[in-house]
């Protein structure tokens, strides 16, 4: 028993000698170790900006900044750094980028990524130079737009963030809540919005969104920033505060579209183009033609592993083949590549087009199969209407 007490007691006492030890070699070392953290911190922080001093974190608490923002340090000359996260092809690509006094980017680096092309490595270099106002002008990467679109977004999210931290003023929302903010506004009652398949031929308007509460919709005459949302209740009545001629002619435009109706074309003895599925007839006499569309899915070379799946569209169109309206319902081209097709920025493009000019579109950067598989659906589209209106 006397033996295990002198045990126990002898790895007592070393246990605290050791302990006194390494807390004595812990005060000594962890202000180097701290020193040298800082020093390959400040050297990372060089990196984007070479010409920085002294710098400093920024609390982001103090600062309501885009969400890409994840860290911000300030320098002595006046410039900073920020640290922001955003998702391209892949998720959580990190980058670090330097903004001077002047707001203009000195540098951009992409710290990790699980991007596939690897452009994200280089693209930072093309960025330097730019400011707030002319960033957007920086073109994407061919193929990786996706990847660089997003790696633009980022920075220049920095340098709005850099304009707010200088006490400047800068609207850091999204497009998308630009225009829920600005269809809230225009519906009060509302919640969330849908947008319309528009399949009439409407008079200044761009645009119909519905509340998905049923309290109306909002109809947007005008595009960009000469967009002007106007709200319109579920009896139809205007209710946002507009001048009389545009109440009375959003009035009447959205009695055009609770009147109409849609009904199923009858396509017996007519030899539709290959991958027309579907032709309606709207009781305003225009038509809707659901088309499948062969775009890298269908066409493309199978070492990139297509999916064999058509792209789905939806085209309505006048009796004398005018665009009104076009949709992207279904695709499954290649991610971040192809996949553009599904956005309004692109299938928008075909509205208020006809057969002599439909095809002159903005293609998808590095896609070609998919925009000329999609201009062939469209085409074939407007080659229904003139057989269902007898003139092909």
């Amino acid at each position: 028993m006397k033996k295990y007490l002198k045990s126990v007691l002898s790895l007592t006492i070393i246990c605290a000698v050791v302990a006194g030890l390494l807390a004595g070699v812990n005060s000594v070392t962890a202000p180097l170790i701290e020193k040298n953290q800082a020093a390959a911190a400040n050297d990372a922080l060089l990196v984007v900006m070479p010409d920085g001093s002294d710098f400093q974190p920024v609390d982001l608490t103090a600062y309501e900044l885009p969400e890409t923002v994840t860290e911000a340090y300030s320098e002595a000359g006046g410039g900073h750094v920020f640290k922001l996260t955003t998702s391209g092809y892949g998720s959580n690509m990190v980058i670090m980028c330097g903004v001077d006094a002047s707001g203009v980017v000195t540098g951009a680096v992409c710290l990790s990524s699980n991007e596939t092309l690897s452009q994200e490595k280089t693209y930072g270099e093309t960025l330097k130079g730019a400011a707030a106002d002319t960033i957007e002008s920086v073109a994407t990467v061919s193929g990786a737009t996706m990847t660089t679109g997003s790696y633009r977004d980022a920075v220049k999210d920095a340098l709005n963030s850099a304009i707010i931290l200088g006490g400047g003023s800068v609207d850091i929302r999204s497009e998308e809540q630009i225009l829920a903010d600005n269809l809230l506004a225009a519906l009060p009652a509302g919640d969330t919005f849908t947008e319309m398949f528009i399949h009439e031929a409407l008079t200044d308007v761009s645009a119909v969104y519905t509340a998905d509460n049923g309290a109306g919709s909002v109809y947007v005459t005008g595009e960009g920033e000469e967009a002007l949302f106007v709200g319109v209740g579920a009896d139809g009545k205007v209710v946002s505060d507009v001048p009389a001629d545009v109440k009375a002619n959003i009035e009447a435009q959205a009695a055009v579209l609770t009147a109409s109706t849609l009904t199923e074309a009858d396509i017996s003895g007519i030899e539709l183009p290959k991958g027309v599925e579907k032709v309606y007839k709207t009781s305003g006499g225009n038509y809707v033609v659901e088309v499948k569309g062969n775009g890298f899915g269908i066409n493309g070379d199978e070492y990139y592993n297509p999916s064999g799946e058509p792209i789905e569209i939806k085209v309505a169109l006048t009796a004398d083949g005018t665009i009104i309206n076009c949709l992207t319902v279904y695709q499954s081209e290649t991610e971040g590549i192809g996949s553009a097709c599904a956005d309004k920025a692109f299938y928008g493009q075909f509205n208020g087009r006809d057969e002599s000019n439909y095809k002159d579109i903005d293609a998808i950067s590095g896609a070609t199969l998919t925009t000329n598989g999609y201009k062939t659906a469209v085409g074939k589209a407007i080659e229904v209407v003139k057989l269902m209106e007898g003139v092909a």
